[in-house]
């Protein structure tokens, strides 16, 4: 999608987090536009996860400003990130597996009506917010989460991210662990979340699925974003010299890079 000057969905800026002795985030900077894909990359330890912790509310940053739709933020909790309309799909789902789709869409907010469960009224939101995402897979909105797949699995998931007023969705390996058809499914989800205006940051190790969904990419390396641009200003190889190194020999036309030299 075409880069604006609008101000960012969400901005960090100069965010650092250590625990004890381990520096586990220098002075990032992260800037995620609302109806775009923003891809976040990097190896095993480069800092992602503490990073979209600290979005999500599951960690508070050292130092550093969070900007949420312009003006200054901060997430102390999950709750605070979820009244401003973020949202987390850990790689473990956090679904219920005993429970239908509808109570684990509504698992925690349970709609009322005369002090009993409103069923019609949530089966009607959880079809809706469904079909809204064109998820069209499942047998029944009352089957046991236990028994989809790991692509239906991770569209309930996403679903009962967005179904509370969301505006951010963040997906911790959103494919990893998928055959090639539920692939494809999540990815048409993550194109279709885009589509309905929501920012989206995704973190993954498969470049294939990166340079499939993504519009910007923003490399992480031992802590420090080294690099965040369009999608269109890599190739795979410059993102894994990025992934590795934490630099390029030379990058790639139109690429700002943020420090973080060779390392």
């Amino acid at each position: 999608m075409a880069e604006t000057n609008a101000e960012p969905l969400l901005r960090v800026q100069g965010i650092s987090k250590s625990f004890g002795a381990v520096q586990a985030l220098t002075d990032v900077d992260l800037d995620v536009p609302a109806g775009q894909v923003t891809a976040l990359c990097g190896d095993n330890g480069a800092g992602k996860s503490v990073l979209i912790k600290c979005i999500a509310g599951a960690h508070e940053p050292d130092h550093g400003r969070i900007y949420w739709e312009g003006r200054q933020v901060r997430i102390r909790n999950a709750h605070d990130a979820s009244m401003l309309g973020i949202e987390t799909v850990y790689q473990d789902l956090a679904l219920a597996d005993n429970l239908d789709i509808v109570q684990n869409m509504f698992l925690g907010r349970e709609r009322l009506r005369y002090r009993l469960l409103d069923e019609d009224d949530m089966e009607r939101a959880a079809a809706e917010t469904l079909a809204g995402l064109r998820v069209t897979t499942v047998r029944s909105i009352r089957q046991p989460v236990g028994s989809l797949s790991g692509g239906q699995r991770q569209s309930v998931a996403v679903a009962k991210a967005v179904m509370w007023n969301s505006k951010l969705v963040i997906m911790d390996e959103p494919t990893a662990a998928l055959g090639v058809t539920q692939t494809t499914m999540v990815l048409e989800l993550i194109h279709n979340l885009r589509d309905h205006g929501l920012g989206v940051i995704v973190i993954s190790h498969n470049l294939n699925d990166v340079f499939a969904v993504a519009d910007r990419i923003s490399v992480l390396h031992l802590g420090r974003m080294v690099v965040q641009e369009q999608a269109s200003a890599f190739d795979r190889q410059s993102v894994v010299e990025y992934m590795t190194t934490g630099g390029l020999g030379m990058a790639p036309l139109g690429v700002t890079t943020n420090g973080g030299g060779p390392a």
